[in-house]
């Protein structure tokens, strides 16, 4: 049947150029590497091996490689985010928890239906999802690579102690995953948290360009998880896409390429804005720190004028004042620096990803174009 179909594997073919997982980090420093050079999914976790490569001196050995899950992620950056001596800092955020439910319900409903199709449909559709399982977990690993690259590039993260442990202790860390309480816990510190930044946001910064940032950051934050919500509805509908199933061989390899399109724009697109949508939520909490800050050192100002006029406490309220003065100029001093680097970071590899995803846009287009054109010639040679 249609033997004219071209079956050349350049139509179907990945791009050639092995791309590192990591596009979003700059690689040039390199005194401290770090890569996950292997992973392993087991029923209820995956395995991570961290590898690590340094000439910095506070490392016992140059090269290393641990094995950790992702609660150890997790714990890696609670003590980033609980540290008050990176409250200028905009901490990167935490990688998603491995999610293959879908994946493996599809592939044992797929085992129980086995009866009921032919070997080569069992065959095919085994396949298929055993490329949607592959897909997930790459993107898993990469997620988890860029975290700790993150921290790797950026030259006050990189010297926290809890990041030493974590690239080189070879043993477990004993990290559990938060119990009901803690996570009960952890969902009344978010509300406490919400409802302090809506009373921080009508307070006017003393800095216009820090002023300007959050302005432009919450409508930005909005905006991007807008189309990160948008750009998921999209990539569904071509994966769920069932235009080409019933035409033939040629529509078959037709609707294989669709699927890799849905691949591209998960990875390229949704994953992308996702990412960011996480990172300007990092960069929105670094100013709601600062406001904090301003906040608490506004309030010592009062304090300070009132026990002077009162001539009571006045040594404690200047020593909390000079305090808050302190904590305020370094957050700003820092912030400003991690601000501009995130404008930066976020305009290069948004455009990067941008024009690689309509490069590979482009490349399926041709394919599919090429594909009809022989699936007509086939047609035409039968009749």
């Amino acid at each position: 049947m249609m033997d004219g179909i071209d079956d050349s594997p350049d139509l179907l073919a990945e791009d050639q150029e092995n791309k590192g997982r990591s596009d979003t980090v700059d690689l040039t420093d390199t005194s401290l590497l770090v890569d996950i050079s292997d992973s392993l999914s087991e029923r209820d976790k995956v395995k991570f091996t961290v590898h690590t490569k340094t000439t910095l001196p506070q490392f016992k050995k140059p090269e290393m490689s641990v094995v950790r899950q992702h609660e150890e992620f997790i714990w890696l950056h609670d003590r980033y985010v609980e540290n008050e001596e990176y409250a200028g800092i905009i901490i990167p955020p935490a990688p998603p928890r491995p999610d293959f439910d879908a994946s493996r319900e599809k592939l044992q409903r797929l085992g129980e239906g086995e009866g009921t199709m032919t070997k080569e449909e069992f065959m095919k559709m085994k396949q298929e999802l055993e490329a949607e399982y592959l897909a997930t977990f790459k993107k898993t690993v990469a997620m988890h690579e860029v975290f700790l690259q993150r921290l790797a590039a950026h030259p006050v993260l990189r010297q926290d102690v809890n990041f030493e442990v974590f690239l080189e202790y070879s043993g477990d860390l004993s990290v559990r995953g938060k119990n009901k309480k803690e996570k009960l816990g952890g969902f009344f510190k978010n509300l406490s948290k919400s409802v302090d930044e809506t009373l921080l946001s009508g307070q006017k910064d003393i800095d216009d360009m820090f002023e300007n940032e959050k302005q432009f950051l919450i409508e930005y934050h909005a905006k991007i998880r807008d189309a990160t919500l948008k750009a998921d509805r999209m990539t569904k509908v071509h994966k769920s896409s069932r235009i080409f199933t019933k035409v033939a061989e040629a529509l078959e390899k037709a609707r294989k390429l669709e699927g890799r399109v849905a691949s591209d724009e998960d990875l390229k697109l949704s994953d992308t804005l996702r990412y960011y949508m996480r990172d300007s939520a990092a960069a929105k909490d670094l100013l709601y720190r600062r406001s904090r800050s301003l906040a608490d050192y506004e309030a010592a100002n009062k304090a300070l004028e009132k026990a002077r006029t009162k001539n009571k406490e006045v040594a404690q309220a200047e020593k909390t004042q000079e305090q808050s003065c302190k904590k305020f100029e370094k957050i700003s001093e820092v912030a400003k620096k991690e601000i501009g680097e995130f404008k930066v970071r976020r305009i290069q590899y948004f455009k990067k990803h941008m024009v690689e995803l309509v490069e590979l846009e482009l490349k399926h287009a041709k394919a599919q174009v090429q594909l009809l054109k022989n699936c007509i010639t086939a047609l035409e040679d039968e009749s």
